[in-house]
């Protein structure tokens, strides 16, 4: 693109755009811009007050305030302009975007734009909890930001919803600020974190009920009781004075959604080839936008080479080459990337990342135009990653499909 004020934007500096950055301007790509709306770099590591972070980024153990403090002095010294307080608020076809910024409302073009805005928490609304509304019931993300903004508990008892990684994240967090929750609940018939991981809970005296499903939140000014039906058909009221809703991530797709770019069946993220790039050429993205949710260390990882990926891309015309869609039986939920560009080799995706929506036991298998090509036999666990290696042939297949054959 000519005239344009930057080579590549990347949009959101967490990790993934942060290393997309520092990739970028290690390859020597002049002029790279990263925009996040927060007043610091980090992304949701900023309100972290745990660790571990950067082990293999950065050999070193961090907690996730100062992980994101190191992220953005990594990016000063590489000579990245940071633009702080600027929002996108939409995507240009040919690479234009349009900024809400503290002067007002303005537009910055780039020849390549890379997407990394990472995931959010699913709020109460989303989930259709019943009951009153009273104050109390908060996201993960949303006490951590108490706790690490403004040093608040914004309660003592409460009952956390979910058993995700981020579960046990909340789980710390309340712990280490005074507060004792009384129970955590699972709907689902099993933990979603990984043993031994999932002792936490029963090693800090917090009853775990798996199979448990919250029915009633009751409260006139603030959460006093919740009510919850177990696995067994009963019903029972724990009296607490908030309600911790963790994990059920899903990509922070907003901007795709309003774009004329495509999005993936499965994982609400944006669709991308194995170079990270989307069905428009001049677009990338990497990190957890594209599948909630990985570690801030494997997306720091990712958006290194997605960055990699770009800048190889600078060098050349945009990819013009068809693309042919990744397809999947249930229950497998989503697969990255989703698309394979006819003639190109993986650049950023050496394998297809999978998920399963339900625990499931059978064979997971892959095939190119009807030929088997990989298959596996497992005890499917759901939201664990599955690395499943991209064929030599892949990009040449006009069929491309996971299957899935169930066992009693």
């Amino acid at each position: 693109m000519s005239g344009a004020d930057a080579d590549v934007a990347v949009i959101g500096g967490g990790p993934a755009g942060v290393a997309a950055a520092l990739e970028l301007r290690r390859r020597g790509v002049a002029r790279v811009v990263i925009l996040d709306r927060e007043p610091m770099l980090g992304g949701a590591t900023r309100h972290c007050s745990h660790s571990p972070f950067g082990m293999r980024e950065f050999g070193r153990i961090y907690l996730g305030a100062a992980y994101g403090r190191r992220l953005q002095a990594d990016a000063e010294r590489a000579g990245i302009d940071i633009r702080l307080h600027h929002s996108v608020v939409s995507l240009g076809d040919d690479g234009l975007l349009t900024l809400a910024t503290p002067g007002g409302v303005t537009r910055l073009a780039a020849r390549r734009v890379m997407i990394a805005t990472g995931a959010r928490e699913m709020p109460r609304s989303a989930l259709l909890a019943p009951g009153d509304r009273p104050v109390g019931i908060l996201t993960t993300g949303a006490l951590q930001s108490y706790v690490a903004f403004h040093g608040l508990m914004p309660f003592r008892r409460p009952l956390i919803v979910g058993s995700e990684l981020v579960s046990l994240s909340a789980v710390i967090t309340c712990l280490g600020h005074g507060a004792r929750p009384v129970a955590m609940i699972e709907p689902g018939p099993h933990p979603l974190a990984r043993a031994p991981l999932t002792l936490l809970p029963r090693l800090a005296g917090i009853p775990f009920h798996t199979g448990a499903t919250l029915v009633d939140i009751r409260g006139a000014t603030r959460v006093e009781t919740v009510t919850v039906r177990l696995a067994d058909g009963t019903f029972r009221t724990f009296s607490c004075d908030g309600v911790l809703f963790t994990g059920r991530f899903t990509p922070e797709a907003s901007l795709v959604r309003q774009s004329t770019l495509a999005l993936a069946e499965g994982s609400a993220g944006p669709a991308i080839d194995a170079s990270g790039r989307l069905d428009n050429p001049l677009y990338f993205a990497g990190g957890n936008v594209l599948r909630a949710v990985e570690t801030g260390g494997w997306a720091f990882r990712e958006g290194r080479r997605v960055g990699a990926a770009i800048a190889a891309d600078l060098g050349r015309e945009p990819a013009e080459a068809p693309t042919v869609s990744v397809l999947f039986d249930a229950p497998v939920k989503l697969v990255v990337p989703t698309l394979l560009r006819r003639g190109q080799s993986p650049e950023a995706f050496a394998d297809f990342q999978l998920r399963f929506a339900r625990r499931a036991r059978g064979q997971l298998s892959l095939s190119l135009d009807g030929r088997e090509v990989w298959a596996k036999e497992g005890d499917w666990k759901p939201e664990r990653r599955i690395l499943v290696p991209i064929p030599p042939g892949a990009p040449e297949a006009d069929h491309i499909r996971f299957h899935f054959r169930e066992r009693a």
